[in-house]
């Protein structure tokens, strides 16, 4: 069913004539109502959705891309909604960034794949109505009804006489067109579509491959200072003794002072701040500091004490439930074949290629900023209440960023950027170490999963329980711990039980790429493989009849975290069938070679995916083939982006896979650069074939829901070349040796 947004008195669009001929068209729209569960630093939903079109009378049309651009395509896919209904051919479009500004743009953040359902008609409608304004100016000029004109890229025409007028000719008499309703604008048919659906070249490419400045870690202001701060090793720990004064002194530092920082994970730290005439001095004063820390209770936490709660916790009962449908006890009594499996991963981090940075000058009670924030809206708000100072007072420039993942949602480099810049009274860029960014992650939480299934003597899956071992206080999880009473395979299987048992945790945590589903799909996809093997069914068979039992209730809202708009098992079946098609499911392979094949619903998008792995008689592994396929609606914007974002996610899949965990001891993160957190080499990179099934649906987002499959997959394929089943990760530390 496609999305709808209500048009009511806040839709209008605002026209304004610019000096030397131009027009001015932005469109105020309410925002899609349904966002993603972002976890603690979610975006605001304010009430206005703003977008820009600027003409000018050489027939160059810039457009506004107003969400933060951190790869993911969105400075570039949103455009082409507006161009395509504006009628303008794209080598004549030009892209800025827009800064941040509540007061013309809504939902300007990069998290949860929502860009595309939030703007698919709101920008559509505004590039329409432009069109719609250009055409009136023309009819007004020509004498004629509006009805008998219509356009080609950048022209209106009146055909009956052989008229034309570009819309760089017609752009200031537009400005005085009257504003048309956007609920009653035109929309083309997709059959007309010239921008929608043909490969675009990102707007930044060039740029990027020329090293030109646009990062937020390239940015820099007359007057700057570089700025380090130095932390406790142990999260939230504050400074008990410092050598400052010796630091002081040392060459190029221009200040030095003790930060005492609050007790929230995601604001303002305490440490020692060092600003410096450049980066590298700051950084070589800063290796010669003296810091004692105060006690903090989180010294006492490690991941060896977190795994050994979870296993406690597995011996016993669920703290809550979550979900209870049937009978539990009694079908797995009369199961033909039951089966019990535990299943863990690991914390890992982010690990974006740019640092963590921000450039901010504070001067008579403002304070302007240069950040590379997904999310800027509570980074203003965080910075504000950390200065003491209104929203109003700070002005933030976006940046591009070096990769986001997540990690870019919560704003603590913001605020800790207009903490020192304050005290120091110039503008001052921080810029984080390496080590700094591995070592003071939100990381994507830790999980383990323990269940128990059962097949009937029709080999059908008929019994499920699960009990989740994660992290929280009472009925809390973390940020992006948790597991919702929806998630698959509930409504799925007839007696299914799902339980919850939670330790807390002083380790900071949150969502990375495709939150709380990277995880999970591992430990679900995996385990139903083991049924389907259990039931001697083929594996892609089995998942396709599951797919097929959904039961008729809804599902419960549980205890569990906000869950997305309602999965649809006919739709996975379509892609799961198809990836089966594409790969070749079922053909013969050499002995030590395998096919796995996993799905996941995912921030609105359907994704399978299916493995060719061989291990050899050596133990090594090697990933031969993915196979991709995505039911994200009905249009596909702009397929080379899409593209890319699809293998990318698979291929960031397979590297958290391979080598990535987060080990904590003694309160602190062990793991410190790439050398032991491991990303993946380009010799590792493999082929991935992508296809996505259009279906009558409003389209979705891309940037996460092609991850989650291929883990599993991977492990699954594992399964079949070896015969050795992998339930921990990463596989690093599995024992691959071919049987």
């Amino acid at each position: 069913m496609e999305t709808t947004f209500a048009v009511t008195r806040r839709d209008f669009l605002r026209v304004t004539a610019l000096v030397g001929g131009g027009i001015v068209l932005s469109s105020y729209n309410r925002e899609l109502n349904a966002l993603e569960s972002l976890g603690a630093d979610a975006a605001s939903a304010d009430a206005t959705l703003n977008a820009f079109i600027r003409i000018m009378p050489d027939g160059i049309v810039t457009i506004i891309g107003k969400n933060p651009e951190i790869g993911q395509g969105i400075k570039t896919m949103l455009p082409m909604l507006i161009a395509e209904e504006l009628d303008v051919d794209w080598k004549n479009v030009r892209v800025e960034q827009g800064m941040f500004d509540p007061t013309k743009f809504s939902g300007q953040f990069a998290g949860g794949s929502t860009a595309t359902p939030q703007n698919w008609l709101p920008m559509r409608r505004v590039g329409a109505a432009g069109r719609a304004m250009l055409i009136a100016a023309a009819a007004k000029t020509w004498n004629v009804p509006a009805s008998e004109c219509d356009t080609e890229p950048g022209v209106v025409r009146h055909r009956a006489s052989n008229r034309s007028m570009t819309y760089g000719e017609l752009a200031t008499s537009a400005a005085g067109m009257t504003a048309p309703d956007l609920a009653a604008v035109k929309l083309k048919d997709a059959k007309d579509f010239r921008i929608i659906g043909t490969r675009v070249r990102g707007v930044d490419v060039h740029a990027i491959v020329t090293g030109k400045p646009m990062y937020g870690i390239d940015v820099t202001v007359p007057g700057m200072l570089y700025a380090t701060l130095h932390k406790a090793p142990v999260f939230g720990a504050k400074v008990a003794t410092s050598n400052v004064n010796a630091i002081k002194k040392l060459p190029g530092v221009k200040h030095a002072f003790v930060v005492a920082g609050d007790t929230p994970l995601n604001g303002l730290l305490g440490g020692i701040a060092i600003v410096a005439d450049t980066w590298w001095q700051a950084q070589s004063a800063r290796k010669q500091l003296k810091v004692t820390w105060e006690a903090h209770p989180t010294t006492q936490q490690s991941s060896a004490s977190y795994s050994a709660q979870a296993a406690a916790f597995a011996t016993k009962a669920p703290q809550r439930s979550l979900r209870k449908d049937g009978d539990v006890d009694a079908a797995l009594a009369s199961a033909t074949k039951s089966l019990k499996a535990s299943y863990y991963y690991p914390f890992i981090a982010h690990a974006s290629l740019e640092p963590q940075n921000c450039t901010a000058s504070y001067k008579d009670g403002a304070m302007e900023m240069w950040a590379p924030s997904q999310n800027p809206a509570p980074g203003r708000a965080l910075v504000a209440k950390t200065l003491g100072i209104k929203e109003e007072a700070i002005t933030i420039h976006l940046t591009r960023a070096g990769g986001g993942f997540g990690r870019r949602l919560s704003n603590d480099y913001m605020a800790e950027a207009a903490w020192i810049a304050k005290e120091v009274g110039v503008p001052i860029k921080l810029l984080w170490t390496r080590e700094d960014d591995m070592q003071h992650d939100f990381y994507r939480p830790a999980g383990w999963h323990n269940f128990v299934g059962g097949v009937d003597a029709s080999g059908k899956l008929s019994t499920w329980q699960n009990h989740f071992v994660s992290f929280g206080e009472g009925n809390n999880f973390a940020s992006s711990a948790g597991l919702g009473a929806a998630e698959f395979p509930a409504r799925f299987i007839p007696n299914f039980a799902l339980g919850s048992s939670v330790m807390p945790s002083g380790v900071p945590m949150g969502p990375l790429r495709a939150p709380g589903s990277n995880g999970i799909a591992f430990a679900t996809q995996s385990f139903i493989d083991e049924l389907a093997h259990a039931a001697n069914k083929d594996p892609l068979q089995f998942k396709m009849d599951l797919l097929a039992s959904a039961q008729p209730e809804a599902a419960p809202t549980g205890n569990g975290p906000p869950q997305q708009p309602g999965f649809d098992g006919e739709r996975m079946r379509g892609v799961l069938a198809m990836v089966g098609e594409k790969a070749g499911w079922g053909k013969k392979l050499p002995k030590g070679s395998g096919m796995g094949v996993a799905f996941h619903f995912s921030h609105r998008g359907y994704f399978a995916e299916v493995v060719q792995a061989s291990v050899s008689k050596l133990g090594k592994l090697k990933i031969e083939k993915v196979w991709a396929v995505g039911d994200i609606g009905s249009d596909i914007i702009n397929p080379s982006g899409a593209e890319n974002q699809v293998q990318g996610a698979v291929l960031d899949g397979i590297a958290q896979a391979l080598g990535q965990e987060i080990t904590i001891a003694n309160g602190h993160t062990v793991q410190s650069n790439f050398h032991d957190f491991l990303l993946l080499r380009h010799a590792q990179a493999v082929p991935i074939e992508v296809h996505f099934k259009k279906t009558a649906f409003a389209p979705t987002g891309l940037g996460e829901p092609a991850l989650p499959p291929v883990i599993p997959a991977l492990c699954n394929a594992i399964f079949a070349a070896t015969g050795k089943r992998v339930r921990s990760l990463p596989l690093s530390k599995a024992d691959l040796r071919w049987g």
